[in-house]
């Protein structure tokens, strides 16, 4: 029998926390990695400019990107450059430095890379002081401008990221996604509470699937049923929603 959850009542991601899921996923982004057969790597994803293999490489150069104060300042000086140069945004000219500075590596050398780096990756990321995690980042979700902390990106984004790469890759693959309540089941109800404060409009959602649950929200409202990588597919943009899941989630 599947557990109600008041929404309201969903805790926020502690740094400790945090530094946990970090870790957890980016070893299952690696296991993932290490399952796929050799003819995986090539095959296309949710991501239209990105193969398994290109998708991999971000992951790989995401991860490396936040294992220092320097390796972090030279990179987003770096992406900033790029944007300015071909009128793009940062993250866009961000994402595909760290595809190309990949391409020369093997995929078992691809994989040894974000086994080593993820730890001091998570390790980083997750143990800024609350100065540097407090700093203001201009992003946009669903072609609206916001203001972020960084805290925000450090120890809740840059984590869905890599969890919905997964996704991507086992969709495109037809490989199994491992799932746990405790790991994935975390991850989608910090993402179901943020989707709940964006949007504000009570409702009842069923999430099926070994990381969903169900979710009542301002007292329930509109029934929802979906499978719960598909909620975060169309939250994400990857796929068309309706009514309420309009309201995008960055990820």
């Amino acid at each position: 029998m599947m557990t109600t959850t008041l929404v309201e009542e969903i805790p926020p991601i502690t740094q400790a926390e945090a530094g946990r899921l970090a870790t957890t996923e980016y070893q299952r982004v690696a296991d993932q990695l290490r399952s796929l057969a050799a003819d995986d790597w090539s095959k296309p994803t949710d991501c239209p400019l990105w193969d398994v293999r290109d998708m991999a490489g971000h992951t790989a150069g995401m991860m490396a990107t936040f294992t220092g104060y320097r390796t972090f300042a030279r990179t987003m000086s770096g992406a900033t450059k790029a944007a300015k140069r071909s009128g793009g945004p940062v993250v866009d000219a961000l994402t595909a430095r760290q595809v190309a500075d990949h391409v020369g590596l093997s995929t078992d050398q691809l994989i040894t890379k974000i086994e080593s780096v993820g730890s001091a990756a998570a390790r980083w990321r997750t143990s800024r002081p609350a100065l540097f995690r407090r700093i203001p980042i201009k992003e946009e979700v669903g072609g609206v401008p916001e203001t972020w902390r960084l805290g925000y990106l450090l120890e809740r984004i840059l984590t869905r990221d890599p969890w919905m790469h997964r996704v991507d890759t086992a969709r495109a693959t037809g490989c199994t996604m491992e799932l746990t309540p405790e790991h994935d089941g975390r991850i989608v109800a910090d993402v179901v509470a943020e989707w709940a404060r964006r949007h504000g409009t009570p409702f009842t959602l069923t999430l099926t699937g070994p990381a969903g649950g169900e979710f009542v929200f301002g007292g329930g409202g509109e029934p929802l049923t979906l499978d719960t990588l598909e909620f975060c597919r169309i939250l994400s943009g990857r796929a068309a929603g309706a009514g309420l899941l309009t309201q995008e989630v960055p990820f």
